[in-house]
């Protein structure tokens, strides 16, 4: 985010050279309120101001600085500042900004780092996208189970500063191999004398590197942890991912989730709306559309096929809308609360049978209602309307009032199957449920309706 307010002033501050007042500035704010204010200058100014900082207040405030903004300074400044910038952020920021630049530019930043940060790096990198390990920091505290209490708290003041948080300490052995953690609380409390081996917990809720960092964020929420130690193949602990990353985490996934479900492509990111261009929006959005459209002559097709039910009994056309637009509402809430039970694991494919069974009485339950008043409007309305000798309005009422409840009832177990059996295919629910759905509710709906109407109607 941009915020231009302070901008003038940090100018003329820059052009008196009053860097102390500079410095105080950055100081008396949080590192995110500062970048704000600083994402309104130009690279140059924005690294004047940032040279003069602490490392640490440095790399934080950069790392808050808008996306944007951080790109045109690697592209403005020279390798040997953005290395060093790069080498002062924290782990988990920097590597999400390194992925976003080509890879020339990567290859030709990352050798001006600090050779520790530089490894660490190439290391958090190399996970895929949309992985525990790919979220996860380096900045962690780890103890050996043998020391006291006393020189674990040493060691903790020592290296608190360099550290995403030291409420958790991790316990390793001499292989580095996750053994327990103990909280900072356990260790101000503890007897004197105590080792951390007598008052670690041993039984570690972690997560594997290549895990899905979905099933990570929904681990921590489920057990209320400020973070959770991510491992190896062998065990061994590579880095942890804090709660902080798990609202990036869940927001980025409830982002994907919602465009899925209105059908858009693309990758899912967050607050890029007005960053992508025209094309961009074009190629995410138009190959659904088009499936959607080609889907939408069948409609045509049955409307046309039936066309001499409407010449016979033209007051059925006016109908269509509510018929439609209801078969499609009640998919629709069927579909969300199948995806969503699916998404937090309330539910699996194995449950397919209890799903349709418990949507299905509940479409009943609705279809009595909603037939009902369909009825009572059709006799309401059009109990005087122009008819051919042998239909009479309760027969167009009775018509209506079937076609109605056979469509929600239909409408609702279409909305839960579809995500089934997307989650049995492999695919994800939310990709071809929603698309697929209005348009099979469309088919389905105007095939219920003309043959209810012709069977009823004697057509």
């Amino acid at each position: 985010m941009v915020n231009p307010l302070l901008a003038p002033e940090l100018r003329e501050l820059l052009a008196e050279k009053k860097y102390s007042e500079l410095c105080e500035f950055c100081e008396s704010f949080h590192p995110a309120q500062i970048a704000e204010f600083l994402s309104a200058l130009t690279p140059k100014e924005i690294w004047e101001i940032l040279s003069r900082l602490s490392p640490s207040l440095r790399g934080e405030i950069f790392s808050h600085i808008d996306e944007d903004v951080q790109l045109n300074m690697i592209n403005t400044l020279g390798r040997e500042v953005m290395g060093k910038l790069l080498s002062e952020m924290p782990p988990d920021d920097r590597v999400d900004l390194v992925k976003h630049l080509p890879e020339r530019q990567r290859e030709a930043i990352i050798p001006a780092m600090a050779q520790a940060e530089r490894e660490d790096l190439r290391r958090l990198i190399a996970y895929p996208e949309g992985t525990a390990g790919s979220v996860m920091t380096s900045e962690y505290a780890v103890l050996n189970p043998d020391l006291t209490v006393e020189d674990a708290l040493l060691k903790l003041r020592r290296e608190a500063p360099n550290k995403e948080t030291i409420y958790y300490s991790f316990v390793v052995d001499e292989n580095h191999k996750l053994i327990g953690f103990v909280s900072l609380k356990d260790l101000i409390v503890a007897p004197t004398g105590a080792r951390v081996k007598d008052i670690m917990y041993e039984d570690v809720i972690f997560a594997r590197a290549y895990d899905d960092q979905e099933e990570v964020a929904r681990l921590i929420q489920k057990y209320d942890l400020l973070a959770i130690p991510v491992v190896d193949e062998q065990n061994r602990l590579v880095g942890i991912i804090t709660h902080d990353d798990v609202m990036d985490i869940l927001q980025q996934e409830q982002q994907e989730d919602v465009e899925k479900l209105m059908a858009i492509g693309g990758s899912h990111e967050v607050g890029v709306y007005t960053k992508l261009s025209t094309w961009d929006h074009f190629k995410s959005r138009i190959p659904w559309i088009v499936v959607l459209a080609l889907m939408g002559f069948v409609s045509g097709l049955i409307i046309q096929n039936y066309e001499s039910i409407f010449l016979q009994v033209a007051i059925l056309a006016s109908f269509m809308p509510m018929l439609t637009g209801t078969g499609g509402n009640a998919g629709s809430q069927s579909a969300t609360l199948v995806i969503r039970a699916l998404a937090v694991n309330e539910i699996t494919i194995r449950d397919a049978f209890k799903v349709l069974s418990k949507e299905f009485r509940v479409a009943f339950l609705m279809s009595i209602i909603l037939a009902a008043i369909a009825y009572l409007r059709v006799m309401a309305f059009y109990g005087q309307a122009a008819l051919p000798p042998s239909v009479t309005p309760l027969k167009v009422g009775l018509a209506v009032a079937i076609a109605l409840a056979l469509q929600v009832i239909t409408s609702t177990l279409i909305g839960a199957l579809l995500p089934l059996v997307a989650v049995s295919v492999k695919v994800d629910p939310a990709v071809v449920a929603s698309p697929l759905l209005a348009t099979m509710v469309d088919i389905f709906g105007l095939l219920i309706y003309f043959n209810v109407a012709r069977l009823v109607l004697n057509l």
